[in-house]
């Protein structure tokens, strides 16, 4: 279960309540292994290990595709995802630099070097297009299907949606990268054409969040928060479509403004 049971105080003007059952969202290390090769440690909400795995091998640039991946074992041991590859397949684990810790709230703070925070994919030239109506009805559909923020208000959120507005799979995480690998993986696995979707996150969009949707092509992002300076200077090196303070009745695009139509 992504949410957990506490007791707390409620505080007000006229003093302290009895003591009341609250609901967290849940924290826990899931340590990555690759062939063997220990290769991070990510904080995260203990629900879709499969797929964040499959996102994080995918959006950290480790493998161009899941079919070299010939199983992943998450039952072993507590917390460990174990990832095995075909025979054929080879990683230069050098290349991957990556110290073992990273915190939910941030991907690349373990990078070993500045030049190893940005990946080499190609310019994204997608000529599909989102009604401008379209992405303002996406933030009460991600809303809506937050079931655990609804719990504990504690979480991220990551949708993938279709470009007429359907929403093709959401999933939570106290950390909003973890959430948006646990969705990629997913998509990734079903076969999803990024190349005809948009990412929309529940919070602020920095660098990493631009940096993962360009790893498997997703032309447009849209969040309900603010971009970061890097991310818009992101978007517009990688020739994505960023929009932010997705609000209705109103947003800002910061990027790529000729897919909004």
């Amino acid at each position: 279960m992504p949410s957990s049971r506490s007791k707390t105080f409620q505080i007000q003007k006229n003093g302290f309540s009895e003591a009341v059952d609250d609901s967290l969202a849940i924290e826990e290390p899931l340590q990555i292994t690759l062939d063997g090769c220990p290769i991070a440690v990510v904080m995260r909400t203990p629900c879709d290990d499969a797929d964040l795995v499959k996102g994080f091998l995918l959006t950290e640039g480790i493998l161009a595709q899941l079919d070299a991946v010939s199983r992943i074992d998450l039952d072993q041991k507590k917390n460990h995802a174990l990832v095995f590859l075909h025979d054929d397949v080879e990683v230069d684990y050098q290349r991957l630099q990556r110290n073992l810790y990273s915190a939910s709230s941030c991907g690349i703070c373990g990078k070993a070097t500045i030049e190893s925070i940005r990946q080499e994919h190609p310019k994204i030239t997608s000529e599909e297009t989102v009604a401008a109506d379209v992405l303002l009805e996406i933030p009460d559909r991600l809303r809506a299907a937050q079931k655990t923020f609804g719990e504990t208000g504690g979480l991220h959120a990551a949708g993938i949606f279709s470009l007429d507005g359907q929403l093709l799979v959401l999933r939570e995480d106290v950390g909003r990268h973890n959430a948006i690998d646990k969705a990629i993986g997913w998509a990734s696995d079903a076969g999803i054409d990024f190349s005809r979707v948009l990412l929309q996150v529940s919070g602020r969009v920095s660098f990493e969040v631009m940096q993962k949707a360009h790893a498997v092509g997703i032309p447009i992002i849209s969040a309900i928060s603010a971009p970061t300076s890097l991310a818009v200077e992101f978007a517009e090196e990688s020739g994505q479509t960023l929009v932010g303070f997705l609000r209705p009745p109103r947003f800002n695009c910061y990027a790529g403004r000729h897919r909004l139509h």
